[in-house]
């Protein structure tokens, strides 16, 4: 594991922090516009144009640049083509400094941290269709005899672009999400606001996206299929690498594009079978509409409430403390509680008689008090028991039904039944319903595989019924005719039997 050198980020929170920062700002800037080495005045110009102002003379800028050099961000070299016209101008222009590599890299982390505080990450679907079009790109490059390399070099670092801002922005959305779900808004209205819009954009991007990554996982296993590592080797033959003195900087290269690729992967297809990130991703989005929308309904029900109930004990005993006298507090502990009279006080003893007016309650025998009134206030009322349906011409009436729906089906294949082969054609004329059932058997022997001899067997549901169907040798066609229309087609060779059921007969 590799580690950051413990003095680069030193200028961060130094004493000039700012400063250094600035200083830094300035040579990432005149570095995008090819100006590798700085003096002093250089320097200076462009602290102005990254928005330091503040008065700074030759010594505080050349300590700072010392104090950055020390700590291994900056290099100084001397100029010598430069023609110097006296010793003073000799020592202020000597000098130059540049950005070393790991100056480059701490400016690099810093413009990544305030990006990563200025962004919020997002969902993008175009992100996973961008994913899905570089494969198929790549698998449509590596399968053409005449591609070049150095298309399939940029397909490839645009593949991992894809798949880059897919991770940084599904990480930085999914940190805000979570912060969103804890987070209690001091105004309900543009808090209630923020969830609702979070809740429809993860519905939009759930919508599909099984399909999506799908679609993902069936291009890389194409690729896959061709060749990965002959990919990478046609992608560093068009990358077109400059010379180096370090040793296996190829190699690193190619291992920096395997891992890309065990990393896109791991998101869509994973090699070990496990579950693909992508779909932990479906999960997540799903768990928080379920929790978003938890969060709005507990939102809409503290509006109804005029007040919470904390709010309307303080209110309640603000008006305690103000009572004039002892019969007003027992009032409103009455009012505020609902404490009244016994609801059982009506209630007499069986036998009225049998018990003085004058007897205490104390000495009086018990009466009883039904559940019912302890539960609602509200005494049994007994009536008469509601009659109990007579069912019996209904069971009657079914059977009936029943037994003809039966006699009609055994009507029916009677009427269907054949001695032999016969032609389709001598079921000229036929009733609907007879129709129906010789069209199903029909259709049940048209779906059969026809064995070696051309014949098809067709069964009935309940196998009441058979047919055995033969295709026409002499290419003669049969007219049926029902209530309803006419059919024509081949005339067939048919023959129907009836399957004898067992018990039946006694029936």
């Amino acid at each position: 594991m590799r580690r950051v050198p413990p003095e680069m980020f030193q200028f961060a929170v130094a004493s000039k922090a700012e400063l250094y920062t600035a200083i830094l700002h300035g040579f990432g800037e005149a570095n995008e516009r090819l100006e590798t080495a700085l003096g002093i005045d250089e320097v200076r110009a462009r602290l102005r144009s990254v928005g330091w102002l503040e008065a700074l003379d030759d010594e505080e800028l050349a300590a700072a640049l010392g104090q950055l050099e020390r700590w291994g961000l900056l290099d100084v070299i001397q100029n010598h083509g430069e023609n110097y016209r006296t010793a003073a101008d000799y020592e202020r222009r000597n000098l130059q400094y540049s950005l070393t590599k790991q100056g480059e890299a701490a400016y690099a982390g810093v413009q990544h941290a305030l990006s990563v505080l200025a962004s919020t990450g997002a969902l993008q679907t175009a992100v996973l269709d961008a994913i899905a079009d570089r494969l198929d790109e790549l698998y449509v490059l590596l399968t053409t005899p005449d591609s070049q390399d150095r298309r399939i070099f940029s397909t490839v670092q645009e593949l991992e672009g894809h798949l880059e801002a897919l991770r940084n922005n599904t990480k930085q959305f999914n940190a805000e999400l979570q912060r969103l779900l804890r987070g209690e808004g001091a105004d309900l209205t543009t808090f209630h606001e923020v969830k609702s819009a979070t809740v429809a954009y993860l519905q939009e991007f759930v919508t599909n996206l099984d399909q999506r990554c799908h679609a993902i996982a069936t291009a890389g296993g194409r690729i896959e299929q061709h060749g990965v590592e002959a990919m990478h080797h046609r992608a560093l033959a068009g990358a077109e690498l400059p010379p180096t003195s370090e040793d296996g900087a190829e190699e690193q290269w190619l291992a920096h594009r395997r891992a890309r690729w065990d990393g896109l992967r791991a998101w869509f297809w994973p090699a070990d079978g496990s579950t693909p990130r992508a779909e932990q991703l479906h999960t997540v989005a799903r768990r928080a509409i379920v929790t978003l929308l938890q969060v709005l309904d507990r939102i809409v029900e503290s509006r109804r409430r005029s007040s919470s109930a904390a709010a309307d004990f303080r209110t309640l005993a603000r008006w305690f403390s103000v009572a004039p006298s002892d019969e007003d507090l027992h009032r409103l502990w009455s009012a505020a509680f609902g404490l009244g009279s016994a609801r059982h006080a009506h209630l007499a003893h069986p036998d009225p008689e049998l018990v003085a007016p004058s007897t205490p309650w104390a000495q009086a025998p018990p009466v009883e008090v039904s559940a019912l009134l302890r539960r609602s206030g509200r005494t049994e009322r007994f009536t008469r028991t509601g009659k109990v349906r007579d069912v019996a011409e209904l069971k009657q009436q079914r059977a009936e039904r029943a037994r003809a729906e039966r006699a009609q089906l055994e009507q029916t294949w009677s009427a269907l039944a054949t001695d032999g082969p016969v032609r389709l054609s001598r079921f000229a004329e036929l009733d609907h319903t007879v129709f129906e059932h010789l069209l199903d058997l029909l259709g049940r022997a048209l779906a059969a595989p026809a064995d070696e001899h051309g014949r098809r067997v067709g069964t009935t549901a309940d196998g009441r019924a058979e047919v055995l169907l033969r295709d026409p040798d002499d290419g003669l066609r049969a007219e049926l005719c029902t209530q309803h229309g006419r059919l024509t087609g081949p005339d067939y060779l048919v023959e129907v039997w009836l399957a004898d059921i067992p018990g039946e007969a006694a029936g």
